[in-house]
């Protein structure tokens, strides 16, 4: 697939919301062993130089830098911030400068390793305690960009920007073309981590759109900059309003799929672990193949095993899996 769901959806956007493809789609589905009724959507190897949801929306954030000029992108994240990861490898390539804000948080060998991917590209890397100093820190490196030609661009935490959540607008359009063609029944629950939000706000308005009978289950992992339902319900409205403006033909209200946001596998909070997401990485890897990292997947996973458990055959349930802790390489 080369040309973009939503571009075909909705030609008179193609225009003012350019596509860079930056991984192959669609991204497999398959039935969890062992357990009814539950199937996963494994996005861990979506993209060449790194996998994983961030890539989905560089595809849509780094192609409207690239159509701007800018030459050089600031953002932030955690110290082990998949999306820095992302942003660093994927600019870098496409020629421009990159800069990151890095937010301190719990540090273990999977945070190390993110962090050395970032320094390994070349990025500007600064380190910061507090989300307000991370403005600040943000806010000073667009200023030098600005200053010695470098054209920034900022993207926000985790590209959750109205442009970034298209990435899973597309994704919803690319579940509902494999739920058409047989792959695996319309879910009617899709279990996902919330961090920055934009995953699950573009699931929201991509499922709706899609028409599909489908409740997105929001996993809260983040407690630095927290997103609950309202805040991702505005995410998804904002981002139909993009839509609208590039010259979609959407409804208003936009047609949001039902959205839960919970915190009940948040433990002590960003980054740190807790019994059920570690007992949960094991459990994942040897019924569905896939390999959860402690940050987002594996607190998503315990909620898939408590709520799979809790209601055995209420399915059809789908794991939706964000990054692979052995896709970084």
């Amino acid at each position: 697939m080369t040309v973009p769901l939503l571009h075909e959806r909705f030609p008179a956007i193609v225009g003012r919301l350019p596509f860079r493809r930056l991984g192959t789609a669609p991204t497999p589905v398959r039935a969890v062993a062992g357990l009814s009724g539950v199937w996963v959507k494994d996005d861990g190897g979506y993209g060449t130089l790194y996998g994983g949801n961030k890539v989905r929306k560089l595809e849509w954030t780094l192609a409207d830098l690239l159509r701007r000029g800018r030459r050089t992108v600031v953002t932030a994240g955690g110290t082990g911030s998949h999306h820095a990861v992302a942003v660093a490898r994927y600019a870098t390539a496409a020629g421009l400068r990159v800069a990151v804000v890095a937010l301190e948080q719990p540090y273990d060998d999977h945070v190390a390793r993110q962090a050395a991917a970032v320094r390994a590209t070349g990025a500007t890397v600064r380190r910061v305690r507090s989300v307000p100093a991370g403005y600040l820190a943000a806010g000073l490196l667009l200023a030098r960009a600005a200053v010695t030609g470098g054209r920034p661009g900022l993207l926000p935490i985790g590209g959750s920007s109205p442009r970034g959540c298209l990435g899973y607008v597309e994704a919803a359009l690319e579940l509902a073309a494999q739920v058409a063609s047989g792959e695996l029944p319309a879910p009617r629950q899709v279990v996902v981590p919330v961090g920055s939000g934009g995953t699950a706000a573009g699931l929201a308005l991509g499922l709706g759109l899609a028409g599909l009978p489908t409740q997105v289950v929001g996993v809260l992992v983040n407690d630095q900059t927290p997103m609950g339902e309202p805040q991702v319900r505005r995410l998804a409205e904002a981002t139909a309003r993009l839509l609208r403006r590039s010259g979609a033909r959407l409804p208003a209200p936009a047609p949001l799929a039902p959205l839960t946001v919970r915190a009940d596998w948040l433990g002590p909070g960003y980054g740190l672990a807790t019994p059920a997401s570690t007992a949960a990485a094991p459990w994942l890897a040897d019924h569905a193949g896939v390999h959860a990292e402690p940050v987002y997947t594996a607190k998503a996973a315990a909620a898939l095993r408590d709520l799979t458990g809790a209601e055995p055959g209420h399915g059809p349930v789908l794991y939706w899996h964000t990054a692979d802790d052995l896709h970084l390489t």
